[in-house]
Parts: structure tokens; C-alpha cells; sequence
């Protein structure tokens, strides 16, 4: 943002937007503060209809408590990959959001597995995360595994963008446990295949991500350079090197 045009901007992208509420839009910090219901892939492709590009920095806010966030770089053998993050925001409740790519149009199964081991791969993660010993089912069922999260749904284009919430899962029970998207549509524990009240009956494991600690909303200012002052939040925006490296207000390095 350079001026207050830019202000009113991303102020009228914005207005009216169901599940949407601003909180603040600074020209002085660059920042705009929001509370949302809405997917980060909704409120980012909101904020770039003004013309401005964004980067998002977090979930939780005044209206939540963070007990514990978690993060889920997806990858597997096939070419499907993506983002998935976890916050705890009180004890009843985890929000679960994130983005697939690559996947075949449709619903796909999305599960938390035992083991963080990718040794051989998503091979190597174990069953479903399931320390009560119950049968597989949905997210809503009171017997479920702990790990059942249901469907995740690909547009045409093969990409999944979800916002889930389960009041089951802890993010402190599943960090350093893993991830996984399947090729098929987890049948929630209601098909007849003998599968079914094991695995849901979805099919192969195409990608898989260790669960690991991270950070809530700007709490991690850390920089990918100590002289040039760029945080992790701004990497996307910066060239590797050279002149517009260099976050503005910063002091040029001493060579």
C-alpha cells in the first residue's frame, strides 16, 4: 500500500464479504487486520482483487486463545503437494485449514497417522492416529478414530482449499505425527468393503507430511538474514539478492 487510494481499495474488496470483518487497515505498517470465518485462500485472492499482493500471516486473534499450532508440508511420490496448518483455539475445538494441489478432481480422505516416519514414504506413517482403539468413522461420529478427519473435495483444476473444525483432535496429541491425503474417497466407516471400518476404503496414500510445532498470528518474526532484515513472512516477495533485497527502513550491511 502507498497511499490512502490503496487503503480504500482493499477497504471495498472487503466490504460486505459474509464471515468477514475488518479490523483494521494500516498504510503506516502495511497491515491489514481481519476476523474471518472464511478460508485463507478466500480472504487472500479477497485482498489481491484490489490489486495489492498479500501475504498472510497467521491465524488466532483477541477473539480466540492459541494453545498450540501445527503445520503439514505435504509431498509424496506422486505429484500432488500442500500446506496444511492446525490451531487449537480452546480445548473443544482445532481448526484445521489448508491447500492440496495435484490431486484428481473429487473428495479424497485426509487423515492423521501415527508415526512421523517417512522413511519409505507415506508407507512408513503407520495407521490412522487412534489411540482409543475405535473403529474408523467421520468426523462427527462419537466412535471415530481420533485421526478420521473425512473429505477434503478438488475442484477441476485439482486443487482442495478446506477449513475444517473438529472438536476431537489436540493439537498437542499429534505434533510429530503425520499427515496424510488419499487417491479415493474415504467412505466414513459406512461401506461395505471389508475396509471399511478400518480405513475408510480410500485408496492409496499419494502425500504425506510430518506434523510439526509452529507459530500463531505474528509470532514468528524470525529472518531468513541477519543483515538484510527479511522475515520468512516476506520471503515471497524478495528476490534472493541483489538491491530489492533489502526490507525498506533497514540499514544497507557492512561489508
Amino acid at each position: 500500500m502507498s497511499c490512502q487510494g490503496c487503503v480504500d481499495a482493499i477497504g471495498a474488496s472487503l466490504q460486505g464479504v459474509p464471515g468477514l470483518r475488518v479490523l483494521d487497515v494500516c498504510l503506516d505498517t502495511q497491515s491489514v487486520l481481519l476476523e474471518t470465518s472464511l478460508g485463507a485462500e478466500q480472504v487472500k485472492g479477497l485482498l489481491e482483487s484490489s490489486g495489492r499482493r498479500a501475504v498472510l500471516k497467521g491465524m488466532g486473534g483477541s477473539m480466540t486463545q492459541n494453545l498450540g499450532a501445527a503445520v503439514a508440508m505435504m509431498a509424496g511420490p506422486s505429484l500432488v503437494q500442500g500446506v496444511v496448518r492446525f490451531l487449537q483455539v480452546s480445548r473443544e475445538k482445532c481448526l484445521i485449514e489448508g491447500t492440496i494441489d495435484g490431486l484428481a478432481p473429487g473428495p479424497h480422505g485426509l487423515h492423521v497417522h501415527e508415526f512421523g516416519d517417512m522413511t519409505s514414504s507415506c508407507d512408513s506413517c503407520g495407521e490412522h492416529f487412534n489411540p482409543e482403539a475405535e473403529c474408523h468413522g467421520g468426523p462427527l461420529d462419537e466412535h471415530r478414530h481420533l485421526g478420521d478427519l473425512g473429505n477434503v473435495l478438488a475442484d477441476d483444476d485439482g486443487r482442495a482449499t478446506f477449513r475444517l473444525e473438529d472438536a476431537h483432535l489436540k493439537v498437542w496429541d499429534i505434533i510429530g505425527r503425520s499427515l496424510v491425503v488419499d487417491a479415493g474417497e474415504d467412505d466414513l466407516g459406512r461401506g461395505a468393503h471389508p475396509l471399511s471400518k478400518v480405513t475408510g476404503n480410500s485408496g492409496e496414500r499419494l502425500a504425506c507430511g510430518i506434523i510439526a510445532r509452529s507459530a500463531g498470528l505474528f509470532e514468528n518474526p524470525k529472518q531468513i538474514c541477519a543483515c538484510d532484515g527479511v522475515t520468512i513472512w516476506e520471503e515471497r516477495d524478495r528476490p534472493l539478492a541483489g538491491p530489492g533485497r533489502r526490507v525498506p527502513g533497514q540499514p544497507a550491511p557492512h561489508l
